[in-house]
C-alpha cells in the first residue's frame, strides 16, 4: 500500500444475524481490497463453556491485533472491517454490567472512518455462535448500536433490504461517503 494516502476504514458492524461478514466480504471484493474478519467467532469456535469478562479482553486483544496485520494488505487504501472491537463494549456491558477501562480507551483512540450498521430487516439464521435470537433482543442491540455510535460521534448509515437491494444500499452508502 502507498503510505502517502491515509488508510480509510469502514467497520460493518450491528446486531447477530444481520448480514455483516456477507456485507464485508462482499463490499471488500467490490472495492479490491481486503476484509478483516470477525476475531471472536474463530475465538469462540471451540469455546466449550460459557464466556468471561477475561475471554471478551482476550477478543478484544485479538480483533486489533489482527485488524493490524491485516493493514499492510489493504489496496486501494481502504480497509473492510467485519465488525469492530465495539462489539466487545456492547457485550460486556450487557453481560457484566460494564467494560474494562482499556477498552474504553481504546474507543477513543482506534477510530473508523465510516461505520455501516445492519439493520434488523433480514430473518434470522440459526448459529451455534448466536446468542439471542428472539425478536426483542434484536430490537434492543440495534438500539445499542445506534447509541455506541452516537457516542462516538461515528459517521454511520444504516443499511436495509433483503437480498441484492442490501447490498447494493451498502455499495451506496460507501461510494457517497468516498466522494
Amino acid at each position: 500500500m502507498d503510505d502517502s494516502k491515509q488508510l480509510i476504514k469502514i467497520a460493518v458492524v450491528g446486531p447477530e444475524s444481520t448480514g455483516k461478514s456477507q456485507i464485508s466480504t462482499y463490499l471488500a471484493k467490490l472495492y479490491g481490497t481486503i476484509c478483516v474478519p470477525e476475531y471472536s467467532r474463530e475465538y469462540c469456535r471451540n469455546l466449550n463453556r460459557e464466556y468471561t469478562l477475561q475471554d471478551e479482553l482476550n477478543i478484544f486483544y485479538g480483533q486489533i491485533a489482527l485488524e493490524r496485520s491485516l493493514e499492510p494488505l489493504a489496496f486501494n487504501h481502504l480497509l473492510i472491517c467485519d465488525t469492530t472491537f465495539l462489539t466487545v463494549k456492547v457485550w460486556c456491558d450487557y453481560l457484566f454490567g460494564d467494560t474494562p477501562e482499556e477498552v474504553k480507551s481504546a474507543l477513543k483512540n482506534h477510530s473508523y472512518d465510516f461505520y455501516l450498521l445492519m439493520d434488523i430487516d433480514l430473518p434470522w439464521e440459526d448459529d451455534p455462535l448466536r446468542d439471542f435470537p428472539e425478536p426483542e433482543q434484536r430490537q434492543y442491540f440495534l438500539q445499542v448500536w445506534k447509541n455506541e455510535l452516537t457516542e462516538l460521534k461515528a459517521k454511520y448509515q444504516l443499511i436495509s433490504g433483503l437480498g441484492e437491494e442490501r447490498f447494493l444500499n451498502a455499495k451506496k452508502a460507501v461510494d457517497s461517503f468516498l466522494l
